[in-house]
């Protein structure tokens, strides 16, 4: 479902990228680790469209990203991929219910149909009783799960995760890792986690292991059923 080819990014004289191939399938959860500076994020952002590889191509779903002009690239991002950070960026003017259909109402879906979309997951997510709360009233494992419903309401082909889990404690850490995975069972969800969080990582399908911006080695999961 994602292919990236010969993936390079500099910054000045820093080249963070070195020719980055990857390839994702469908369902699949797939986390990049390797030590800070190593090229983890920027890849990630990549992926993401949130920026351009100076040389390389990237495919999501038959589309060429590389291709397309801005404002083409950020309808594509907002209709097809789904992001999940470490500090949650819920704005806290809004409702929980409120910050999960900004996605939807960017992507000037009907009001009333992303309401009711929001609410399904919110709900689906545990988080029934906290639809009108705001951010300043959830716990971080509420927030981060907000944040989740509000990368998947526009069903996106892949939902990509930044640290995830590298502000919360580790029971709030070890429910969110579940949630990916049931996620994955429920809807297919494809994933793709940047985290220093072992345990994660050796759930996830594929570990990709990143050293001075390459991939310089893959591991498969060391369990097979989660």
């Amino acid at each position: 479902m994602i292919e990236a080819e010969g993936i390079i990014k500099t910054y000045g004289n820093l080249e963070v990228l070195r020719g980055v191939d990857l390839s994702i399938r469908k369902g699949e959860i797939v986390s990049i680790v390797g030590k800070s500076g190593a090229g983890k994020s920027t890849l990630l952002h990549i992926l993401g469209t949130l920026d351009r590889p100076d040389k390389g191509a990237l495919s999501i779903n038959g589309e060429n990203t590389t291709k397309l002009s801005s404002k083409a690239l950020a309808k594509f991002r907002n209709q097809h991929i789904g992001f999940v950070f470490q500090f949650h960026h819920l704005l806290p003017e809004f409702t929980a219910l409120e910050n999960v259909c900004i996605p939807a109402f960017i992507q000037k879906r009907n009001e009333k149909e992303a309401r009711k979309r929001a609410t399904e997951l919110l709900k689906y997510l545990g988080l029934g009783q906290r639809l009108e709360h705001k951010p300043a009233q959830l716990s971080g494992g509420e927030q981060q799960r907000v944040a989740v419903a509000r990368a998947l309401v526009n069903n996106p082909a892949v939902v990509l995760a930044d640290e995830p889990s590298g502000n919360l404690d580790t029971q709030t850490s070890e429910e969110l890792h579940n949630l990916f995975f049931t996620l994955r069972k429920d809807f297919e969800q494809t994933f793709i986690i940047v985290t220093h969080n072992m345990e994660l990582a050796a759930m996830s399908d594929r570990q990709l292991v990143m050293q001075d911006g390459l991939i310089i080695k893959t591991e498969d999961a060391k369990y097979s059923e989660i």
